[in-house]
């Protein structure tokens, strides 16, 4: 048995497909498929079942890919421990990075980050929070940045900053005239919301149930960008709830329609999110320094109440 045949077991698990496999694992088919036979042969069962369209792992065949898994990741650790002995940061680091983090958050640290860390081949993916854990369980991810907490057992997190949440009130808004705002003043009726899938849709919803107890999602109107939001709130078809970040390259004229709270200010809580095998921890602390000393210059507000990412029930 060969941690490689383990790799190519897993390649196959995932994919349902050998030939789908071998090219993920830069093979040739028949000489994955070949170290597969070998391991059941050796084993004397059947890993998957090929009688099956797409290909099934056989009932013990889903016991050998979990115990695959931890191997292979205990693996990769020996690595990490050369690695880490040496002081060395680099390779490939696949990062993901939720849809309302992404356009603001990457512009301000990534250039900084390549410029100090040459060696480290960064791979960016934007993907949903849900995305991001399940590919952080399979090890398809190193590491993301996320909206927390996300009260996940195999998931580690170490909080990057906490985001103000801002109201963008257009002119022929009921709340425009108020100087500054309170939680207690939104109405889900009338907010502008990102698409279902967004974590940051979530926490708006949250933060208008947790003081009015309002349980109707009678939405107006959802979009898949926060920029489209503040185009239909323009149009005065609702306020929206902006991450601070947002509004920080806002247009003058755009920037009079922001509305700030009274304090404590509602804020969501970012954080470079890992599994717990901690795989690569010295770039994910090299990333996490780079990322605070930028921010800290940004966000300056102290007293906020962090409002929960995760899906009211």
């Amino acid at each position: 048995m060969t941690i490689t045949q383990l790799y190519y077991v897993l390649a196959v698990a995932e994919n349902q497909n050998f030939t789908k496999a071998a090219e993920k694992c830069f093979v040739t088919q028949p000489t994955l498929s070949m170290q597969i036979q070998k391991l059941e042969d050796e084993l004397n069962i059947q890993i998957f079942d090929r009688s099956k369209k797409p290909i099934e792992l056989t009932d013990v065949g889903r016991k050998i890919v979990i115990q695959a898994k931890n191997i292979v990741n205990e693996s990769y650790r020996i690595q990490d421990i050369v690695d880490q002995q040496k002081g060395f940061i680099g390779g490939e680091f696949k990062l993901g990075i939720i849809p309302t983090v992404m356009p603001t958050l990457l512009p301000m640290f990534l250039k900084a980050f390549i410029k100090k860390y040459p060696k480290i081949k960064l791979k960016i993916e934007e993907l949903t929070t849900d995305e991001i854990i399940n590919r952080l369980k399979d090890g398809h991810l190193d590491a993301a940045i996320a909206a927390t907490p996300l009260e996940s057992d195999f998931i580690k997190e170490r909080v990057l900053y906490y985001e103000p949440f801002v109201g963008y009130i257009p002119e022929n808004h009921r709340l425009h005239t108020k100087q500054k705002i309170d939680t207690i003043d939104l109405e889900i009726d009338d907010m502008l919301l990102l698409e279902d899938g967004h974590c940051f849709r979530d926490g708006v919803i949250n933060l208008c149930k947790a003081f009015k107890n309002q349980t109707e999602e009678t939405f107006q109107l959802e979009s898949g960008s926060i920029e489209t939001l503040i185009k239909l709130s323009d149009e005065g078809l609702g306020m929206t709830l902006l991450p601070y970040l947002h509004t920080l390259d806002l247009n003058d004229k755009a920037k009079k329609n922001l509305h700030y709270f009274n304090e404590p200010t509602p804020a969501r809580e970012v954080s470079i999110i890992y599994h717990k095998s901690e795989l690569k921890i010295q770039i994910i602390e090299a990333m996490q320094s780079v990322i605070s000393g930028i921010i800290r210059g940004a966000i300056a507000f102290q007293n906020v109440k962090i409002i929960s990412p995760l899906p009211s029930k």
